[in-house]
C-alpha cells in the first residue's frame, strides 16, 4: 500500500532548485521535521503552508496535492 500525499512541497523545492535543508534554515525549523513534510510523514500546521508559500514566492495552492483529477 503506497503512502498518501497531502503536499508538493519537496515537488515544488526541486522546481525552484531548493533544498529542504535550505527551507528549514529560512524557517528556523529542525531540517529533520521538514524532511519529514517533504516526505509526507507529517504535515505542517496551516499557518505553516502559508509561510511557506511565501518563502518561495509561490501561491499557497501549488504547495497540496488536488483532490480531483
Amino acid at each position: 500500500m503506497s503512502k498518501k500525499r497531502y503536499n508538493r512541497i519537496k515537488i515544488v523545492l526541486a522546481e525552484e532548485e531548493r533544498s529542504a535543508k535550505w527551507l528549514a534554515e529560512q524557517l528556523d525549523r529542525d531540517k529533520s521535521t521538514v524532511s519529514r513534510w517533504c516526505t509526507n510523514d507529517m504535515q505542517p500546521p496551516i499557518d505553516m503552508f502559508y509561510e511557506i508559500a511565501e518563502i518561495l514566492d509561490i501561491e499557497v495552492r501549488e504547495l497540496f496535492v488536488a483532490s480531483k483529477g
